[in-house]
């Protein structure tokens, strides 16, 4: 338990801070599992869809400070690949 009025304040922001990231990621490892799945089905049509909300989540999740530009760029880039794989 903190001491300081400050280090509690300190530890409340970043548990809400901590359930926010958790929840965004969760959010984006969701839409990853679908895109595996479309990609694994090779459905082009369907991939492009889910990949655009892939890549938005993404970003938003850069906007928020949850996860670094190269990570994001690094994410959608493969998934990009792996789409235009499918034949």
């Amino acid at each position: 338990m903190p001491n300081i009025k400050s280090a509690a304040k300190r530890a409340k922001t970043s548990m809400e801070k901590r359930t926010r990231n958790r929840s965004e990621k969760a959010n984006i490892a969701t839409i990853t599992k679908k895109l595996a799945e479309v990609i694994t089905a090779k459905d082009k049509a369907k991939s492009g869809e889910i990949f655009n909300a892939y890549a938005s989540a993404v970003d938003k999740a850069v906007k928020k400070g949850i996860l670094t530009r190269n990570t994001a760029d690094r994410k959608k880039s493969r998934a990009a690949i792996k789409i235009a794989a499918i034949k």
